[in-house]
């Protein structure tokens, strides 16, 4: 149930199939983001008609709401989204990051206070484990430390050998469980290569794993930086399983991502900028309310097959978002995703073929020229 097929290689940029209980996913891929059980504003028809293959889910939003033991007695993650197809849980490891001044880091776990009702919980890394277990979806990630990306070395240490303490105990608890679902470690280490190094060691030394994360990146550190961090752990990856590279997903980075062996991506981005009126195109992004596109009866992006583009013309958009009607950000956020979706199919089929590179050139030259 947990497979990996490398179908084709071009330098390091990857095509190929990862088979998971609940379905198919071909690779290079783009996983729209359901932090709360919801890709934000978008149902899960919607989200499908995206051609999405995978969604994700966040371990301490749903613990908060509503709670894991509700989502287990109402089917699991699949039944109560009503996306059938394959899930991924996040283990919370983020939120060590982005709710610094509400946690608390020992090494049994983090204590947060709860950004909801203040009320303290407890995240472990065996109650992270737990959590998605109860979830239900077909990968659960290993509870992780998240440094700032611009962490000085003494702190990035810390953070990438406690992730590897605790990557041993994630493991231990997960075999402990029953269940159709694969637990994927996180090599972290900031953006310090020695670090990097270690921290796959250390990952690769407690598998063997179905497939391997690259987090704490995209946390404040310039892209050059991502770059050389990917470029320094590509060849030491292992080939035969997926390549994730969490919390990435500006369609440039994507593109940057793959040509550097990443498989899969995630990010929130595309419903953010959707619900504040930025539609990404082929040369680049655009501001939906602009007063350009008053009256205009051109689809968004000519060259995208989404309900919007094929739908709505470009006046219409801008109007929804100037009487401030929510369907205005829906049509957007599904844009988006199906743009990124779509870049990663376009990705696929140039990698197969053999033009990956130049398409890739060309694409980037064209979003940085404008036209």
């Amino acid at each position: 149930m947990f497979e990996f097929t490398l179908e084709r290689t071009l330098g390091a940029a990857r095509a190929g199939t990862l088979t998971l209980p609940h379905g198919v996913v071909r690779t290079p891929a783009f996983m729209p983001v359901g932090t709360h059980g919801v890709v934000r504003g978008l149902s899960a028809a919607d989200v499908r008609r995206t051609g999405a293959q995978i969604v994700l889910g966040n371990t301490y939003h749903l613990h908060i709401r509503p709670g894991e033991a509700v989502v287990r007695a109402m089917g699991g993650l699949h039944r109560f989204t009503t996306w059938d197809g394959p899930m991924l849980t996040d283990s919370g490891g983020f939120q060590v990051f982005s709710l610094e001044g509400l946690r608390r880091i020992e090494e049994d776990g983090v204590t947060f206070q709860s950004h909801v009702d203040g009320t303290t919980r407890v995240l472990t890394p065996e109650s992270a484990v737990e959590i998605q277990r109860a979830l239900g979806a077909d990968v659960a990630m290993a509870f992780d430390h998240v440094v700032p990306g611009q962490a000085p070395y003494d702190l990035a240490r810390e953070g990438m050998e406690r992730t590897l303490r605790w990557l041993e105990r994630c493991r231990r608890r997960h075999e402990e469980l029953d269940g159709a679902q694969t637990l994927w470690p996180i090599v972290q280490g900031g953006t310090h290569d020695d670090l990097r190094l270690r921290s796959l060691e250390g990952t690769l030394e407690r598998g063997p794993w179905t497939g391997i994360a690259v987090g704490g990146l995209s946390v404040g550190e310039p892209k050059p930086v991502m770059h050389r961090v990917l470029e320094l752990l590509e060849p030491e990856l292992p080939r035969e399983v997926p390549r994730y590279l969490m919390g990435v997903g500006f369609p440039a980075d994507l593109l940057e991502g793959i040509a550097r062996g990443v498989d899969l991506f995630d990010c929130v981005a595309a419903t953010r900028n959707g619900r504040h009126g930025t539609a990404w195109l082929p040369t680049g992004r655009i501001n939906v309310r602009g007063a350009a596109l008053k009256g205009s009866t051109e689809p968004l992006d000519p060259e995208c097959d989404c309900e919007t583009c094929t739908t709505y013309p470009r006046g219409y958009l801008r109007h929804l978002f100037v009487v401030e009607d929510i369907l205005g950000l829906r049509l957007v956020s599904i844009h988006n995703i199906r743009f990124l979706v779509r870049l990663g199919e376009q990705a696929r089929a140039r990698i197969l073929d053999g033009t990956f590179d130049r398409w890739r050139h060309e694409w980037l030259a064209r979003v940085r020229n404008g036209a």
